[in-house]
């Protein structure tokens, strides 16, 4: 369950009067969007939103993108760096010489970012080594933005219909929705670009504008496993509006971005991914959108919000469970507010006795959070963890998400001290938790099949490893292609464990 980066938003459904009118970028778009069997409409309330022209099926790629802007994850403390071309990371990377905040794994991907890095590179080094520090990503980002469009104003590089910056000219800033400290906070930033490029026809309203068009349309860029490697720009992709039900999925091969179908979508239906963690309550769910993406999400999930279903929900994933063990029901406040009723046998647990649980998990995460901070062993975050685990599960539905981040947090502890055994047990309580919480076909829950399967395998419990592994090539194959080196590696992690199954099933029927 990843956390969203804070640059990771996109362009979301926009109030109807706030919404555009037609940009002349998008002409030349929709000509473009039909070789894709796409088009773009303006929807009331959502404004600018993508509809699929004919039928797409379970995997199959709606549309691809290659950012029109991006920047690794580099900052001037992280480790390890990644490469600005290809973003992996590697123990050759070799830094710019001159300006310092560029790397490159190779000389095909310096090659490939020269014509940009020259001119980035050129305004970086004339800084100071203090003021070169303050190059932040974000910073980064909005500078090759500028030198993005200098060198496609100066012909350097071609644009194209999908590929030209009036295309992020058309994306829907927000600024009467932002808050004063994220106006001064975006001018701040600003001032810091205009001072870096020393361009007369810029103005700082401009770029400030510009930053909060990346805080509602720059995606995170991840890999594989969908940690984030970078932040990217993709303005054709930032039209793709949000649903809790969403029927594509937005992943990356290296840099680029690609958009597949996870259900059928037929022909006139709009295409919709989801922006945030969608397992959650609506309220939450509801919370996030509104202060990163400053939208309320009307899908049908929300539209079901203070349904009895949708209470039900919230209350497993984020209320709490009747301390009677043979009942297991979710708990209600009471009328008079003095404590919890459970909706199942009525019992009532009072609010000291729950606040004195909370206040106890509370002072064990801190402990943990001041533990791993400080580079302590494993094995005793572990078992502060494992404390806050007990105590959760007195408190918590077996299907809470606090439960689920607990354990979580002890499966990558185990899996980094090669306690296998037991992480393979941790992994397994996870497993009933994503497959209530996300779709059928879900990206994080295919992941944690394939993480459960090579543990079982590594454990030498090959029959279970087939199942898992089975499960996770399903839904994978679906949500990330089979092409990447991801897949193929995990489609022949599979072809060998079903010949080691049959193998010995073999010498034991022979």
């Amino acid at each position: 369950m990843n956390n969203p980066n804070p640059l990771n938003q996109r362009e979301g459904e926009k109030k109807s009067a706030e919404v555009p009118s037609f940009h002349p970028a998008m002409e030349n778009l929709q000509s473009a969007l039909k070789d894709y069997s796409l088009s773009v409409s303006t929807v009331p309330e959502k404004g600018r939103s993508l509809f699929a022209s004919r039928d797409f099926y379970p995997g199959d790629v709606i549309i691809g993108q290659e950012p029109y802007v991006c920047v690794p994850n580099n900052s001037s403390l992280s480790t390890p760096k990644r490469c600005d071309g290809c973003f992996i990371t590697s123990d050759v990377l070799r830094r710019c010489s001159r300006c310092h905040v560029a790397y490159y794994c190779g000389t095909a991907c310096q090659r490939s970012e020269w014509k940009l890095h020259r001119l980035e590179c050129e305004v970086v080094s004339r800084l100071d080594k203090d003021k070169r520090k303050s190059v932040t990503p974000s910073i980064r980002l909005m500078v090759r933005l500028y030198l993005r469009r200098k060198l496609q104003d100066d012909k350097v590089t071609p644009s194209t219909a999908m590929d030209n910056y009036n295309l992020v000219e058309a994306l829907v800033a927000h600024m009467s929705d932002i808050t004063e400290e994220q106006l001064v906070l975006y001018a701040q930033m600003a001032n810091l670009v205009y001072s870096i490029l020393k361009w007369p026809e810029i103005n700082i309203k401009e770029i400030a504008e510009n930053f909060s068009k990346f805080a509602c349309n720059a995606h995170t860029i991840c890999d594989n496993e969908l940690r984030p490697v970078g932040t990217g720009l993709y303005p054709v992709i930032s039209i793709i509006n949000h649903s809790c039900l969403p029927n594509s999925v937005l992943v990356f091969e290296g840099r680029s971005a690609l958009v597949r179908a996870v259900q059928h979508i037929p022909a006139g239906t709009e295409v919709v991914i989801s922006y945030i963690e969608t397992a959650g309550s609506t309220i939450t769910r509801q919370k996030a959108l509104k202060e990163q993406y400053l939208f309320t999400c009307t899908c049908p999930r929300c539209s079901k919000m203070g349904q009895k279903d949708d209470i039900q929900e919230s209350e497993i994933l984020e209320g709490y469970r009747c301390k009677n063990e043979k009942c297991g029901g979710f708990l209600l406040r009471t009328t008079d507010g003095k404590g919890f009723q459970c909706q199942g046998c009525q019992l009532v647990m009072g609010k000291e006795e729950i606040k004195e649980i909370i206040t106890e998990i509370e002072l064990l995460s801190e402990e943990a959070a001041s533990k791993s901070s400080f580079s302590c062993s494993y094995q005793e975050v572990i078992s502060i963890y494992k404390k806050i685990e007990k105590l959760q599960t007195k408190l918590y539905h077996p299907f809470s998400i606090n439960l689920m981040q607990t354990r979580e947090k002890i499966l990558k502890s185990l899996m980094e001290l090669e306690h296998w055994t037991e992480a393979l047990a941790y992994c397994k309580l996870t497993i009933p938790f994503y497959e209530k919480v996300y779709p059928s076909v879900h990206p994080l829950l295919g992941l944690q099949y394939y993480t459960c399967g090579k543990l079982e395998w590594y454990l030498g419990e090959t029959e279970e490893a087939v199942k898992s592994l089975t499960k996770a090539v399903d839904i994978l194959r679906i949500t990330h292609g089979t092409n990447t080196r991801f897949m193929k590696d995990l489609l022949m992690k599979l072809e060998e464990a079903r010949a080691e199954a049959s193998c010995k099933w073999s010498s034991i029927h022979c």
